[in-house]
């Protein structure tokens, strides 16, 4: 009898969740270390670091900090490492590509890692996972951790002060965990598998309810539901499902929208969502899959109502040749891309042909 052993990394050792979530966690952040990095980056989000280190300061740690230069890069992890003479732990506190780099840079070090979110913009403070970038901001490829963070603060105080565009962009990249695994594991037979898409699926219903509610008011209960959702349970599906669970088209056009410097304002969210819609195209067209259709037309306005962005005119791409576009869709569809767990094959240029038609409703099946 053969042996099949899988190896999961599901979840951080402890989170902890709700307002007032960071004072909390001071007394289990001094039980793991005594000298934490603190690492950030966005000038937007200083004060509120300034805050976690005096805080750090009064329960007696000695705190050191640091920032990247760049989005999670090999520059700077190379550098942050060289330089961290007595640290003995690292906290990220930031957006995905922070909280990325922080839990990389703990993983190479072998130290303590805590992921403090600042927005729900992804599940990047749960997972045992990074992407890394290049210095100029393109997507490179992904790491997989030996372990999710050791401690998770999910504090939403801390997260409502986030602009709502950072809550629309963590909805979309939610959203395509149920896109995305359906396809490359809708079919599994593995048990946790099988429950990890499901609950994708029940994660994309919630979402699709609660969204617009918590755009609008972020004292309101679907706001937490809808918070937690993104930066929380989304992280589940990875963990639970593992690789099985993959990213798919989404996350490849993600991949390929990064290698042009024009959408490097635009989120990571925002570009995945776009990318949901592209995929949802391929399916359809390529795929002959009609009920691709059918969640192409629900998916599209609720994107619209949240103000993301559903065409290559909203990524900031109006101005773009038909070469970068080009670009796109060779580093999509390069060899061991994510859009190739779809179940029938894809060339760039019926990729480009999706993007340029992503937002397009097709004719109503009878």
């Amino acid at each position: 009898m053969v042996r099949s052993i899988s190896s999961h990394a599901i979840a951080p050792a402890n989170v902890l969740r709700g307002d007032g979530a960071w004072d909390e966690a001071l007394p289990q952040i001094a039980s793991l270390c005594t000298r934490p990095l603190v690492l950030g980056r966005s000038v937007s989000t200083e004060a509120h670091r300034q805050r976690l280190v005096t805080d750090l300061k009064s329960h007696g740690l000695s705190p050191l900090q640091d920032q990247l230069h760049f989005d999670c890069c090999e520059q700077d992890l190379q550098r942050l490492a060289s330089g961290l003479g007595g640290c003995d732990a690292v906290l990220a506190a930031g957006g995905g590509k922070v909280l990325d780099a922080g839990k990389l840079l703990a993983h190479r070090l072998e130290l303590p890692c805590i992921t403090v979110p600042l927005s729900a913009s992804t599940c990047a403070g749960w997972t045992a996972l990074a992407n890394v970038y290049s210095s100029k901001g393109a997507f490179e490829r992904d790491v997989a951790l030996g372990r999710c963070p050791d401690l998770l603060v999910f504090d939403h105080g801390l997260v409502r002060q986030a602009p709502p565009r950072t809550l629309a962009s963590g909805v979309a990249d939610a959203l395509a965990k149920w896109y995305e695994a359906s396809v490359s594991s809708g079919d599994s037979t593995d048990g946790l598998v099988q429950q990890a898409v499901q609950m994708a699926r029940v994660l994309r219903d919630q979402l699709l309810i609660d969204s617009p509610k918590a755009l609008e008011d972020a004292g309101s209960a679907a706001w937490v539901r809808t918070a937690e959702a993104c930066a929380l349970t989304a992280g589940v599906m990875g963990g639970l499902g593992g690789a099985r669970c993959r990213t798919v088209a989404a996350h490849a056009v993600h991949n390929g929208l990064t290698q042009l410097e024009a959408c490097h304002p635009i989120l990571h969210g925002e570009k995945v969502g776009f990318g949901i819609l592209v995929q949802l195209r391929l399916e359809e067209r390529l795929g002959g899959n009609r009920l691709a259709a059918q969640a192409h037309r629900q998916l599209l306005p609720l994107l619209q109502q949240l103000r993301l962005p559903v065409c290559l005119d909203d990524l900031g791409l109006a101005e773009a040749s038909l070469s970068q576009l080009q670009e796109v869709c060779r580093f999509a569809c390069r060899e061991g891309s994510d859009l190739h767990h779809l179940p029938f094959s894809v060339t760039p240029g019926a990729l480009l042909e999706a993007l340029v038609g992503a937002a397009e409703l097709s004719p109503i099946s009878l």
